[in-house]
């Protein structure tokens, strides 16, 4: 009885050991990156930098009730251009980047939590114009615009097509119009949003092929706790509904 008992007592500490293994330094922070990708996350004076309180939009609230339920510390920046952030990302643990959309092609470069929100790929034209374009094929003869290093873009170029990709994804919308580019490929709605920020609207959807979802992406080497406790919050909140009335809120 005595040895089952300390057979028993060994397994409990050793149990305890590994709970206690899984715990998060306390000092322990993950640093955040995103940038103005409305109406996901933005900048509230719409700069190209801001930190913390200075950034909102759906993704943006709804990570920071993932970390606040989760209980993981963490740093909040809106930078640019994405190209760097997302290297960023790639190269530094306990890096995190967001909205990133989840494709087959990323899925190993990162680990996950998500999706955040739905969004869809298209192809934009100018207001009159009457381009018909039937697939992804038959747009390939025309000039398309795109935001570099972007899923949309990244796609584009493993269909073997060659986007002009701009580090703004605002650009597009001026180039669209000065005739400089035929078709913006980009998100839907952030180009309908970003085109009403630049004083534009009735831009013609060409194409829509492709939907997509958004996701908080991490360096590899962020410890699976921090990404098991997040996924969770995550998977609360949207039980919940509240996922569903901040995205509300918004449009």
């Amino acid at each position: 009885m005595q040895k089952l008992l300390q057979r028993a007592l060994t397994v409990g500490l050793m149990c305890f050991a590994f709970g206690a293994r899984a715990e998060l330094p306390a000092d322990y922070k993950v640093v955040l990156l995103t940038e103005n990708f409305p109406p996901f996350n933005m900048a509230v004076d719409d700069k190209n930098f801001a930190r913390d309180d200075g950034i909102d939009g759906i993704s943006a609230d709804i990570v920071r009730e993932m970390f606040k339920r989760a209980g993981v510390n963490y740093s909040l920046t809106l930078r640019f251009p994405w190209d760097r952030l997302y290297r960023l990302t790639l190269d530094k643990p306990n890096y995190g980047l967001f909205s990133t959309t989840f494709t087959a092609e990323r899925q190993p470069l990162f680990k996950w939590v998500g999706p955040i929100a739905k969004t869809g790929w298209v192809l934009l034209a100018a207001p009159g114009n009457n381009l018909s374009v039937k697939d992804l094929k038959s747009a390939a003869q025309y000039r398309i615009g795109a935001y570099k290093n972007d899923a949309v873009s990244q796609h584009l170029e493993s269909q073997g097509i060659a986007p002009q990709n701009a580090l703004r994804d605002q650009e597009n919308v001026k180039k669209l119009l000065k005739g400089q580019i035929d078709l913006w490929a980009t998100t839907d709605p952030v180009g309908r949003y970003l085109a009403k920020q630049e004083g534009v609207s009735g831009l013609q959807t060409v194409l829509r092929f492709n939907e997509a979802e958004l996701y908080l992406a991490f360096n590899k080497d962020t410890p699976d706790e921090v990404i098991e406790r997040l996924q969770k919050a995550l998977d609360q909140m949207r039980s919940e509904g509240f996922v569903d009335d901040v995205t509300q809120n918004y449009l």
